[in-house]
């Protein structure tokens, strides 16, 4: 199970946002895709920041009080960003998200650039795919 590396089950062209697109612009981004935050990016693909659904609404429930945008993605990202690097394994990560509790990670290379991003669904169907090798007949128990 320890060789499961993470880049063997991370999305490889996750969406991404910028520092300086507008709030109603990255939620429209996120609207349209499947993930529920994405990684804030620089110019060169190194990941600066995270945004979440939670952290647009308050800046939405503002912009639609005032009927007006009031933020841009840098004003509401989170600088602090937990990411995974593309040779860790599948059990580091399941055990760092039952430590902590994002469920969505973005996936660096040595240099610090966004390769991926890996979700804890990813990382249950990893699992579940190794225990399928372990236990062919589990699923029918």
């Amino acid at each position: 199970m320890n060789s499961l590396k993470v880049s063997d089950f991370m999305q490889r062209q996750p969406l991404t946002l910028t520092a300086d697109m507008s709030v109603a612009a990255a939620v429209e981004k996120l609207l349209k895709s499947t993930q529920i935050g994405a990684p804030v990016v620089d110019n060169t693909g190194q990941v600066i920041g995270w945004v979440s659904e939670q952290d647009v609404l308050a800046s939405l429930l503002e912009s639609s009080y005032y009927c007006e945008q009031v933020a841009n993605v840098h004003d509401v990202m989170r600088t602090e960003v937990l990411a995974m690097k593309t040779e860790d394994t599948i059990i580091e990560l399941a055990q760092k998200m039952l430590d902590v509790r994002p469920k969505m990670y973005p996936v660096t290379d040595a240099n610090g650039l966004l390769v991926g991003l890996i979700t804890r669904r990813d990382v249950l169907k990893a699992m579940d795919k190794q225990q399928q090798t372990c236990y062919p007949n589990a699923a029918n128990i």
